[in-house]
C-alpha cells in the first residue's frame, strides 16, 4: 500500500490532476471537504465542497491547500484558483456553471500562486517523498505478510541464480566436449563415418528452468479516476450525439472500475460514492445525446480514444 501512495504522489508531482485531487481529498478528509479540479488556460481550478459554510472557512482551507500543493510541487502548475460552495449534486460542467454566475454559485473564490521550490528542497522532496506525506493514513502491512513476501522474492532470486548457473555450466560442458582441440590430427576414417563419430560424442544440452513471475493485480481506482478526468475534460467540448454517447460509455467504464474496489480497501467508501456520481454523469451525458439531432452518415464514426486509455465496455 505504501508503494501505491508513492505512485500517486509521483503522478501528482508530474502534474496529474487526478492524482492531485486524490492527495487533496486524503488531506482534507477529516474536515469533511471534498475537492474536484480541472486544469484550464494555465490555471488549476479547484472546487471545494462541504455540507456547511463553517467547514469551508477560507483562511484555514487555503493554507492547507497551499501547503499540500507546495509539498507536491506539481510540474508546470503555479497558478491555482480555489472555489468553494455548499455540496450539491454532481455537475458535469461545473466550471462553466460557476464561470457564468459566480456570485450565486460560490461562497468565495481565491487565486493563489505557488512558491517555486529551490533546488535543494526539490532534491530532498524527491529523495524522501514518504516523509513529505506521512500524514496520509493508509493501512500498514502486517509483519507476517512482509516476511512472506521477503521469502518469496528471496526464493525467486535464488531460483533465477540457480537457473543461470545451470545454463552456464551446461554451455561450458558442451563447449569442452563438443569443440575439437587445437593441434589434434583428424583421422581420415572419421570423415567417412560421421554417424559413428557423432555417436561417440554425447551432446550436452541445458534446459533453462522457467522463472515464475508474480501476478500483480491492477489497481482499478486510479484507472477509474483517470478515465473520469478525461471524460470531464472531453465534456467541455462535446457537441455531437456521437461524442456525448462516447462520454456516457466512459463514465460507465469509470463507474464499473470503481465498483471493482474491494471492501477491505481503505478507499472503498470513496469508491462507492464515485460509483453513484459517475453513473449520474453517464445519465447526464445520455440526456445530452438524446437532445442532439441524429448524425448524418458521415458523422457516425466515433472519435478515437487516446492511447493508454482502457476501452469502454
Amino acid at each position: 500500500m505504501t508503494s501505491a501512495v508513492n505512485d500517486i504522489v509521483k503522478q501528482a508531482n508530474q502534474g496529474s490532476v487526478a492524482a492531485i485531487i486524490q492527495v487533496l481529498n486524503e488531506k482534507l478528509a477529516e474536515s469533511g471537504v471534498r475537492t474536484r479540479a480541472i486544469f484550464a488556460d494555465g490555471v488549476l481550478q479547484i472546487l471545494c465542497e462541504a455540507a456547511t459554510a463553517e467547514q469551508l472557512e477560507p483562511a484555514e482551507l487555503i493554507k492547507q491547500i497551499r501547503h499540500t500543493l507546495e509539498a507536491i510541487a506539481p510540474r508546470n502548475i503555479r497558478r491555482v484558483n480555489i472555489n468553494s460552495r455548499i455540496v450539491r449534486e454532481q455537475q458535469l460542467l461545473w466550471l462553466d456553471e460557476i464561470s457564468r454566475d459566480p456570485e450565486n454559485q460560490l461562497l468565495w473564490s481565491q487565486e493563489i500562486t505557488l512558491n517555486k521550490p529551490n533546488l535543494f528542497r526539490h532534491l530532498l522532496s524527491q529523495w524522501n517523498q514518504k516523509a513529505a506525506f506521512h500524514e496520509i493514513k493508509m493501512p500498514k502491512r502486517s509483519s507476517g505478510k512482509q516476511r512472506e513476501q521477503h521469502q518469496f522474492w528471496r526464493g525467486l532470486v535464488g531460483g533465477a541464480s540457480a537457473s543461470l548457473l545451470l545454463l552456464l555450466g551446461g554451455w561450458a560442458l558442451y563447449s569442452w566436449l563438443g569443440a575439437p582441440k587445437t593441434g589434434t590430427a583428424v583421422k581420415p576414417e572419421s570423415s567417412a563415418s560421421p554417424q559413428a563419430s557423432n555417436s561417440s560424442q554425447p551432446t550436452q544440452t541445458a534446459t533453462p528452468v522457467p522463472i515464475l513471475q508474480p501476478t500483480i493485480k491492477q489497481d482499478s481506482f486510479p484507472i477509474a479516476v483517470r478515465i473520469a478526468e478525461q471524460a470531464s475534460q472531453a465534456g467541455l467540448t462535446a457537441q455531437s450525439q456521437a461524442q456525448w454517447l462516447e462520454l456516457a460509455a466512459r463514465w460507465q467504464r469509470a463507474s464499473d472500475l470503481m465498483a471493482d474496489v474491494p471492501a477491505g480497501d481503505s478507499r472503498y467508501q470513496t469508491a462507492q460514492d464515485r460509483v453513484i456520481a459517475y453513473r449520474k454523469n453517464k445519465e447526464l451525458a445520455l440526456a445530452k445525446a438524446n437532445q442532439q439531432p441524429d448524425p448524418s452518415p458521415l458523422e457516425t464514426e466515433p472519435s478515437p480514444i487516446p492511447d493508454g486509455e482502457p476501452t469502454p465496455p
